[in-house]
């Protein structure tokens, strides 16, 4: 199995060579880690209110296949957006900014509407960032072309997690959410029939579900789900208060078990299924 570490210690990828199963999965938000960084971030910022805690954890142990994890921070880059997703004040350099709200590929305010950065970004340090989303996304790449090549398509499964209720800063804010969001982008990145596998499979598990609301899926799924292609991408946000204490970070062993088991049966019956057919 080919090993890659990301650029600055940004992320893991591991790449089977021979992949025994069309599935990958991804998880652009499980890193905490500044290292390198610090200077740009506002002092006593708490990463992990909005990082995925625990997600790469709770995919571990399934079926082997290739298995993508951030380990930076989405404070520093956020890696399940656009490069380009920036505002003129988090990179005044930038030739074409995108953003307008604060929350894009670098994330100027949280999702309780505090501060995340001590000053914008130059150009230069803009770049250091894209040079690390451009390695995940080639990561990526590489894993769906060697499992469509050996099986003829590809399943992605990009992992989240989310609050138990909409911040301040979401569309939602103070709305409870189903246990279990997937995001298809309104059944565009994948086969129908892999959106109702995904969702009879958490309802058998008696998990509350809800497609695509919050949550759509974000630019990995828009960018790699080209079901035309036989690339099938779906996203997976799943609630934190199933498996951790939201005000602690620590995890809930009995919910975070019951999860993992419940991923774990998820990639197995998804190493079975051909959107083909």
């Amino acid at each position: 199995m080919e090993h890659i570490t990301g650029p600055r210690d940004s992320f893991n990828a591991y790449l089977p060579e021979n992949p025994t199963t069309p599935v990958i999965v991804s998880v652009p938000h499980a890193g905490t880690s500044t290292r390198g960084f610090e200077d740009n971030l506002a002092p006593g910022l708490d990463v992990r209110g909005d990082a995925d805690l625990w997600v790469d954890e709770l995919y571990e142990g399934s079926p082997s296949g290739a298995f993508l994890t951030a380990k930076l921070s989405r404070f520093v880059c956020d890696l399940n957006r656009h490069p380009d997703d920036v505002s003129a004040h988090a990179v005044p350099e930038h030739p074409a900014p995108r953003n307008s709200h604060g929350r894009g590929f670098i994330w100027e305010i949280t999702t309780e509407g505090t501060s995340a950065m001590a000053h914008p970004l130059s150009l230069s340090q803009w770049k250091r960032r894209q040079e690390i989303h451009a390695a995940y996304y080639g990561a990526l790449a590489t894993a769906i072309e060697r499992a469509r090549a050996k099986f003829g398509f590809a399943v992605l499964v990009d992992g989240h997690s989310m609050p138990s209720r909409g911040k301040a800063a979401h569309s939602d804010a103070g709305n409870q959410r189903a246990a279990i969001v997937p995001g298809d982008r309104q059944g565009q990145s994948c086969a129908p029939a892999l959106s109702r596998l995904v969702e009879d499979h958490f309802l058998h598990h008696g998990y509350a579900v809800k497609f695509n609301d919050p949550y759509q899926g974000g630019f990995i799924t828009t960018h790699h789900g080209t079901p035309a292609t036989g690339v099938h991408a779906i996203q997976i946000e799943m609630r934190r208060d199933l498996y951790m204490n939201e005000a602690t970070f620590e995890k809930q062993p009995s919910g975070f078990d019951r999860l993992r088991f419940g991923l774990e049966a998820l990639l197995r019956t998804l190493d079975q299924f051909d959107p083909r057919s």
